[in-house]
């Protein structure tokens, strides 16, 4: 990355950075590019491609529609019900 293209982020980002910090964030992205630049040089052509570092189980159940209840189990633990509906006091007037 050069000076240009850092005051451009600098702009896009509303940052204003003094010059010691701009020779900082410049320093930082040549050492991320030398990184990239070592791992380019690994030969990975053997490698298998992974999505997850580790093996991902599904633990949750299968989504099968059921009815774990049925309407008169529920009328019954409501406090009062009117013609199948619970009923409950009037919050607004």
């Amino acid at each position: 990355m050069d000076r240009d293209a850092l005051l451009g982020l600098e702009s896009l980002n509303q940052l204003a950075l003094t010059p010691e910090e701009q020779d900082e964030m410049l320093a930082f992205f040549a050492a991320r590019e030398a990184d990239w630049e070592s791992l380019a040089q690994v030969d990975t052509a053997n490698v298998e491609r992974m999505v997850h570092v580790r093996p991902m189980v599904n633990v949750l159940r299968e989504d099968v529609p059921s009815q774990p209840f049925s309407r008169e189990d529920l009328l019954a633990q409501a406090p009062e019900s009117m013609d199948g509906y619970w009923q409950v006091p009037r919050v607004l007037q």
